[in-house]
């Protein structure tokens, strides 16, 4: 047990559950977390989800995510995906990945647009990717990555 006093979560100050997505452009971005995941059809699918952080701005601080699709039974899919895979490595300044924690920490500029989603409702799409001409802390580098 850690708690030394009663909470009571009526006393609690409520905060911002909802937000809504940003306004749709080019915002400065750093990489946060980027992870190999299995579709849900459950048939060998793979994406990598990624997380940015947006910085600076009225928006710093706030979070997106967008999925690339790295192997699927969508031919198309799976096309578009490692497209937006290959837009993103070259903004960030990698040739060659192998390990999605190579790209964390990386800095960009994603555009963003707004869509509204019947079953999810309105949130922000990953759209595009560029370099950026900002700086930011050097990225983080995994301890089996190879050297470039």
């Amino acid at each position: 047990m850690s708690f030394i006093e009663t909470f009571n979560a009526a006393d609690a100050p409520t905060g911002r559950t909802e937000f809504a997505p940003v306004p749709a452009g080019w915002y400065l971005s750093t990489i946060h977390s980027a992870e190999v995941k299995a579709t849900k059809a459950g048939n060998g699918g793979q994406y990598i989800k990624v997380r940015y952080n947006l910085v600076g701005g009225e928006h710093a601080n706030r979070v997106v995510f967008s999925n690339l699709n790295t192997r699927n039974s969508s031919e198309k899919a799976q096309e578009i995906g490692r497209q937006q895979l290959g837009e993103l490595m070259r903004a960030i300044g990698l040739a060659t990945i192998q390990d999605t924690d190579q790209l964390v920490g990386g800095v960009l500029e994603i555009k963003l647009s707004v869509r509204d989603d019947p079953q999810w409702g309105v949130s922000n799409e990953v759209k595009g990717f560029r370099a950026s001409n900002h700086s930011a802390p050097a990225p983080k580098v995994a301890a089996n990555a190879p050297w470039k």
